[in-house]
């Protein structure tokens, strides 16, 4: 299978202003998560990403702007992607929503979660990793197992992917950081994924790109570990 950059949409607008902006329409980048999102193409300059899958808030379109120019690529567009609607909530202020109830459960029990007049948690997590693999599966059968694409989403949508990656419960989601700007990385197998890298916020991203195959080489077992570690490259 194809290996997926998990990349979180650059600072907002809505970022540090401590309110909840979750859907709400038209949050932009900042002029730093414009920097970090121009950044972005001299980091991936090097990386030959295949294609580039987004949600569709302004937030994250404007991210992957620059690189989707700068490879010649088209964005395609997921709503399965989007941030989770956190429907009452969205537009609140951080501080009142900590005397919530609920905030309390979403911080130490995430999967019993669901949001007033918005979706669960669990069911976010369901829709982003079912997103992430069927893209993953057409990629690869697009572009081969050796191919690379990036999907710019949302933090707590990729908390939860990386936690199905990890084989974590939801419960342990919360302890996943994923900054602005920052990448992490997954390769999916037939049988189970490998987490190549978490919330990576700068350094050489070519040790990511698997080789392509050799013609007439052994296929070896694409989802066995190495035992004793990864030797690098």
């Amino acid at each position: 299978m194809a290996t997926v950059i998990l990349l979180r949409h650059a600072r907002s607008t809505a970022n540090g202003s401590g309110v909840l902006a979750g859907r709400t329409p038209k949050v932009s980048l900042d002029d730093s998560g414009t920097k970090q999102a121009a950044k972005l193409v001299e980091r991936l300059a090097d990386v030959p990403v295949a294609a580039i899958v987004a949600s569709p808030l302004l937030r994250c379109k404007q991210t992957v702007g620059p690189l989707a120019a700068a490879k010649g690529l088209q964005v395609v567009t997921d709503a399965r992607l989007s941030e989770v609607d956190y429907g009452e909530w969205t537009g609140r202020k951080l501080s009142a929503l900590g005397k919530e109830p609920l905030w309390r459960v979403v911080q130490q029990h995430p999967s019993a979660a669901v949001f007033p007049g918005g979706e669960g948690l669990a069911s976010v997590q369901a829709r982003a990793v079912a997103a992430i693999r069927a893209h993953d599966a057409r990629i690869t059968e697009e572009h081969g197992a050796h191919a690379v694409w990036i999907a710019c989403s949302h933090g707590d949508v990729i908390k939860s992917v990386l936690a199905d990656a990890l084989g974590q419960h939801l419960d342990s989601f919360q302890r996943i950081v994923v900054d602005p700007a920052s990448l992490s990385v997954v390769r999916y197998t037939d049988t189970r994924p490998f987490v190549l890298r978490t919330n990576d916020n700068g350094g050489d991203l070519a040790s990511i790109v698997p080789p392509k195959p050799k013609k007439g080489a052994a296929k070896k077992g694409a989802s066995d570990a190495v035992v004793g570690g990864s030797t690098g490259k």
